[in-house]
């Protein structure tokens, strides 16, 4: 048994709340459920005005956002990818992901994808605070997954000894997985 529950949210800092809310509505249908706004923190009781807001992402899964308008402006850690830090959704087709591809392209955001990742299929682009969000739809077998749990500890002990990419799973990359 696991000491979590489940993730009660996951919180990010967005530049406009209110502009926020709207944009995860109106492409990811995400519900907003609740907002809560301090002058003060009431962890740490320094004075900061802030706006968190909360919305539904399914499942019983938050995801907030809080502004901070007497803050600096965002930025990302230049020392890390754009590519890196991305939060992931997961949608119930390649269908799914294709019609919100479509919807986001609409309006003119950009979209990279679908990116094929054998055991799913992926799209990625930014939401108005600069945050990578991607969309899968899972498109693997059981067998698959069985596969990857098989050598997931000796790729992860590998890695630790090498820094170098292991090859135990190389058929979800070049296209020599056998099927079931």
């Amino acid at each position: 048994m696991s000491l979590i529950r489940k993730i009660h949210h996951v919180a990010y800092r967005c530049r406009d709340a209110k502009e926020t809310v709207e944009w995860y509505g109106k492409y990811l249908d995400m519900r907003f459920v609740l907002a809560i706004a301090e002058n003060k923190v009431p962890s740490t009781g320094e004075p900061d005005p802030y706006m968190h807001v909360f919305l539904d992402a399914g499942q019983g899964n938050i995801l907030a956002f809080f502004e901070l308008p007497s803050k600096p402006a965002m930025r990302r850690d230049p020392n890390t990818p754009a590519w890196t830090q991305h939060l992931a959704f997961e949608v119930d087709s390649v269908d799914v992901l294709l019609q919100v591809k479509a919807r986001l392209e609409a309006d003119g955001i950009a979209v990279v994808g679908p990116t094929d990742h054998t055991i799913f299929k992926s799209i990625y682009f930014f939401d108005p605070s600069g945050h990578r969000l991607e969309l899968a739809a899972n498109t693997g077998t059981p067998r698959m997954a069985q596969l990857l749990d098989e050598v997931k500890w000796d790729m992860l002990n590998e890695w630790a000894r090498t820094r170098r990419a292991p090859e135990h799973a190389r058929w979800m990359h070049d296209g020599s997985y056998a099927g079931e």
